[in-house]
């Protein structure tokens, strides 16, 4: 019990370190779940009641790839947190990523960098989470049929409001 809550502190930190957001965990949902071959991920809620992931893993991760994980852990993403000090970072590195392809074009609009955008490095990963689509969460698991299976049961949908 005590270790956990080292670790629910170190993870506090670093995503205060490496993304500049404040958080307060209040309740973890799923704890350093495999999500991958070689990523885990922990879904937790804050003392606001948001629902946050944090990915993390060894290997190289796309945003593109942090989007499929996402999806198929049965969750739909709000918000997909930049690296602290760089609110438009996955224009930067889309625009760069479409300039290495096309340096010849002048006017870019959102549409010609909507692929590009997708390949920006994105290890670790925070998330705002909007809902979890059918009140499972999943796990990746190479022994099931298709390699995902239910992780943790959990009902949850954000509500906007003005």
């Amino acid at each position: 019990m005590r270790d956990r809550m080292y670790d629910e502190l170190a993870l506090e930190r670093s995503i205060k370190q490496y993304f500049g957001v404040d958080i307060d965990i209040s309740h973890v949902i799923v704890f350093k779940i495999p999500v991958s071959r070689t990523a885990v991920a922990t879904l937790f809620l804050t003392t606001e009641k948001q629902l946050l992931m944090h990915i993390s893993g060894q290997s190289k991760f796309l945003f593109g790839d942090v989007k499929k994980l996402v999806s198929r852990m049965g969750l739909k993403a709000e918000l997909y947190f930049p690296p602290q000090g760089r609110p438009e970072y996955f224009n930067e590195v889309g625009n760069a990523k479409f300039h290495d392809v096309f340096p010849g074009r002048k006017n870019i609009i959102d549409d010609d960098i909507m692929f590009y955008r997708q390949l920006a490095p994105y290890n670790p990963a925070l998330i705002l989470i909007s809902e979890v689509k059918d009140g499972h969460i999943y796990q990746y698991d190479s022994d099931a049929i298709s390699d995902w299976r239910v992780a943790a049961k959990f009902a949850y949908r954000r509500l906007k409001t003005s």
